[in-house]
């Protein structure tokens, strides 16, 4: 392991009520490792969990002879794009179809399973795959493992799969769609039918609803064991109720397993139960009538919890969410119950298959379609609560995140899922995020972008947080000149010194007119100004900035707090720069010690 370069007191100001909130050092280390063996074969991407029965549609959708085969050979096609409304099952297929490649003779060799709502998901994914086959190291930014893997992908003998689950729209896909080779497969599930998603050697399937015989098969195994005996008739006749949606018929029979009432009794409280909201779209009408039905029951079995937890959960990422988000202490708190009876609650929402739990993965996914009819039914909202609705759990949330967001977060997938779920929020919660302040888990999103490599898109978010903000608080609130000294931040790291600096520059006026000479946030601004003009190539104007600040540091926060010691660390590195050796060595002697 090598040390090659050290910048200490890169700041990334972020708001904890409070602009001035500083985080100093961020030491970037290069670190060179022997790439281990890889063992065969590779699964990257956690699949949906199994469900107890699942339904053969091949008459719909056959994947099973367009398994990755070794034989190098060309098929017709190489990738199966499988659209269709939700609720219809494509996840469920998808993640059959993987299962399928994993149990063959002989297994695929490398199984990706990616999210694909939107391109930083798939992005990291592929990014994880790269470094399981020993593609990259620990500095290689996402983008470049992302291309490595897709080379890989194309030059390999070795067979493969990637599913690209969810795809929101094509654009989500630029520039990292798998190559078409002999022994590689590609399946992606979308809702999206426009005409752009057009790809070579490619085979759309849409998938509808189950047929009657379908959807009587699939309730008749699922009830194969319940005390009452249901005869066709009484399959039929939910099942047409329901439209023959795979995941409405999926909330029935969990509610009709946990009460063990007869078919007959369900389809009696399903025709009787008021439906406050109805929906625009008469296709989604069956999850608004089971939901109807199993929403309070979850209640009753979790009270104070059940309904507050799917309320959160249909504002966050649908497909992963850390249970540790939704039993957090702050929603406990703003609920007057413990961590331990909110994690009752998602059993009980498990077990009523209206999110599904997975106490192996620790996470939690929640179908869109719920999401959204739990979204439009206000009267839920207000149920769960009554002083705040969206306004209260979107700031709960947001607060869950934040805290559970690990300072270093390069190590895992965890910062990809977390600003999956940030994204989520601010799309349905956008407004509360911002009052009565910027929530910080918005500029923590930011700074996870760009310390995973994704630096452009880090200075895009900063670019937009900006302009919210000033939008919400004007440009003279702490927030707003948060987010400026952020974006200036991002800036220099996409390669713009000089525009950094002018950034900077404008930012310290006024900084020192809003806040004044002292406060945390303009000494932040002072430290990065300087460090950016000495990457700009002035060290020496970088040294005079460095020694000023260091005066103001010593007599504001004094020679002991950390922040002093990074002026002195830069301070010192840039007398190097300058030409001044001796200078540096001395000053480094004096600061070690």
């Amino acid at each position: 392991m090598g040390v090659e370069n050290s910048h200490v007191g890169e700041h990334v100001v972020q708001v904890g009520g409070n602009a001035g909130n500083v985080q100093v050092g961020g030491t970037h280390t290069h670190i060179h490792t022997t790439r281990a063996e890889v063992v065969w074969p590779v699964h990257v991407g956690d699949l949906p969990l199994a469900p107890g029965h699942y339904e053969d549609r091949a008459d719909q959708v056959d994947l099973r002879t367009l398994l990755p085969r070794r034989e190098p050979v060309t098929p017709a096609v190489t990738t199966v794009v499988l659209s269709g409304m939700g609720g219809v099952g494509k996840t469920q297929i998808a993640g059959a179809y993987a299962r399928a490649a994993a149990e063959q003779h002989p297994p695929v060799d490398l199984r990706i399973w990616a999210t694909a709502t939107t391109a930083d998901s798939i992005r990291a994914t592929y990014a994880r795959a790269a470094a399981k086959l020993g593609l990259t190291t620990p500095t290689t930014d996402p983008d470049e493992a992302a291309h490595l893997l897709l080379e890989w992908l194309s030059a390999t003998t070795r067979t493969w799969l990637v599913i690209l689950d969810d795809l929101t729209t094509p654009d989500h896909a630029d520039g990292l769609w798998p190559p078409r080779t002999p022994t590689g497969r590609t399946l992606v599930t979308t809702r999206y039918r426009g005409a752009d998603l057009n790809l070579a050697g490619h085979h759309t399937a849409h998938l509808e609803p189950f047929t009657p015989e379908q959807a009587r098969h699939h309730l008749t195994t699922e009830l194969a064991h319940h005390p009452h005996p249901c005869t066709h008739d009484d399959i039929d006749a939910l099942t047409t109720d329901l439209g023959h949606l795979p995941l409405a018929l999926g909330h029935a029979t969990a509610y009709l397993h946990d009460q063990a009432i007869t078919i007959q009794d369900y389809r009696h409280r399903l025709h009787n139960t008021p439906i406050t909201h109805h929906p625009t779209n008469t296709r989604l009408a069956p999850i608004h009538t089971t939901l109807a039905l199993s929403i309070p029951l979850a209640e009753h079995l979790a009270p104070g919890a059940a309904t507050a937890l799917l309320n959160i959960a249909s504002l966050l990422d649908p497909n992963t969410i850390p249970d540790t988000v939704l039993t957090n202490h702050h929603i406990a708190e703003h609920l007057t119950t413990t961590p331990d009876r909110l994690h009752h609650g998602l059993r009980v929402l498990h077990r009523l298959n209206l999110l599904t739990h997975d106490p192996t993965t620790t996470t939690v996914r929640i179908h869109a379609l719920v999401q959204r009819v739990v979204r439009e039914t206000t009267t839920m909202t207000r149920a769960a609560d009554p002083d705040g609705g969206t306004a209260t759990l979107g700031r709960l949330a947001a607060d869950a995140l934040a805290e559970i967001w690990p300072e270093a977060d390069t190590l895992t997938d965890i910062g990809t899922v977390l600003r999956a779920n940030t994204t989520a929020l601010a799309g349905h919660a956008e407004h509360h995020l911002f009052h009565p302040d910027t929530h910080p888990v918005l500029f923590r999103a930011g700074g996870s972008l760009g310390e995973q490599g994704l630096i452009a898109a880090a200075r895009q978010h900063f670019h937009r947080l900006h302009e919210q903000t000033e939008a919400a608080h004007g440009p003279d609130h702490p927030d707003t000149l948060a987010t400026r000294h952020n974006l200036a931040r991002w800036r220099g790291e996409a390669g713009d010194s000089a525009g950094a600096v002018a950034a900077f520059e404008g930012l310290l006026t006024d900084a020192l007119r809003v806040l004044g000479p002292g406060h945390p946030g303009t000494l932040a601004t002072r430290h990065n100004l300087a460090r950016w003009r000495g990457e700009a190539g002035d060290p020496a104007g970088a040294v005079a900035a460095y020694e000023g600040l260091l005066t103001d540091r010593l007599r504001v926060q004094g020679p002991d707090h950390p922040d002093t010691f990074a002026t002195r660390h830069n301070l010192a590195r840039w007398r190097g720069e300058a030409g001044d050796s001796a200078g540096a060595v001395a000053a480094f002697e004096g600061l070690l010690t």
